[in-house]
């Protein structure tokens, strides 16, 4: 692996980990009106199943970012 590669790799995780952001902030429901009447989706609220879709996606994105992620193996001794 050249040094392009790692850097590549960690832009990578950079861009997974905004991602990760941007969902939790999705996630939050302050986009509706205060005393608006909830849709059903899959027989949830849409928020309750928005910020499920989004969870989804951020544990995704995560796992993701992880595989990308250089861990040193030292041999303690």
């Amino acid at each position: 692996m050249g040094m392009g590669d790692a850097q590549l790799r960690r832009r990578v995780r950079w861009l997974l980990l905004l991602g990760v952001g941007v969902l939790y902030g999705l996630s939050i429901p302050w986009y509706r009106d205060g005393g608006a009447e909830p849709e059903l989706w899959l027989g949830l609220p849409d928020w309750v199943a928005v910020a499920i879709a989004c969870y989804v996606g951020a544990a995704i994105l995560n796992a993701a970012a992880w595989l990308l992620t250089d861990v040193p193996e030292d041999d303690p001794k």
